[in-house]
């Protein structure tokens, strides 16, 4: 059976990167989380001093530094999934706090940025048998994937998630800051020159605002049934 390409689009923390992790297990495909990889990129800028405090990104020293931001993938076995790695740094947890939360989307905006995202994004799927999810896969990454998928659900929805999701793992959380959070990363990403959010024309769309994991999960790979058929 051929292998092919599997794109995910949509909002901030509507659950896109557990259903495309899910979905490779499953199937047996190759996973990249390209939000983790900007998440990176947004990491390093913070730790090396490159945003200010208004939140302004330092682009000229930034766009120097981007050679020294390596990015890769490693298989975890006690998960079942793959972790980020930042110069071959473990920085999974790292890049799901709220500092990096309320700073990808400026980093995300910056041309140069998207550029060298979006060339290794293409390197690692030349052969197909990839789900990739983010904010442009269908639309710019790749354009040609047989399967694309474009999710959605309520602001109020995917930042009770957001909460969930960082108190399980023992880290502060405020609703109302989350909240506040996706409206704008909402708003940013779906505005920005370069890239913006939108949904592919062929793509399908999945509202997931009252839907369990399982069932979206189903849902899925019945698409991809569909589209491998």
């Amino acid at each position: 059976m051929k292998k092919i390409t599997i794109a995910i689009d949509g909002h901030s923390s509507c659950g896109k990167s557990t259903m495309a992790k899910d979905l490779a297990k499953r199937i047996g495909y190759v996973y990249v989380d390209t939000g983790a990889m900007y998440r990176s990129v947004t990491l390093f800028a913070l730790r090396n001093s490159l945003i200010n405090e208004d939140g302004t990104i330092k682009t000229d020293e930034l766009q120097q530094r981007m050679d020294d931001i390596k990015i890769s993938f490693k298989f975890n076995p006690e998960t079942g999934r793959p972790d980020t790695y930042l110069n071959d740094e473990l920085v999974e947890k790292e890049i799901r706090g709220m500092e990096v939360s309320n700073n990808v989307s400026a980093i995300s905006a910056i041309g140069f940025v998207r550029e060298a995202m979006v060339e290794q994004q293409q390197r690692m799927g030349t052969e197909g048998g990839i789900v990739m999810d983010g904010r442009d896969i269908g639309t710019v990454v790749f354009p040609n994937a047989e399967l694309k998928i474009f999710v959605t659900a309520s602001a109020e929805v995917r930042a009770q998630r957001r909460y969930d999701e960082l108190k399980g793992k023992g880290m502060e959380a405020d609703f109302d800051e989350i909240l506040k959070n996706v409206q704008e990363r909402d708003y940013l990403d779906s505005h920005r020159e370069v890239s913006p959010l939108k949904q592919a024309e062929d793509a399908l769309l999945l509202d997931n605002s009252e839907m369990t994991i399982p069932e979206q999960n189903e849902w899925l790979y019945q698409r991809f049934e569909e589209a491998v058929k």
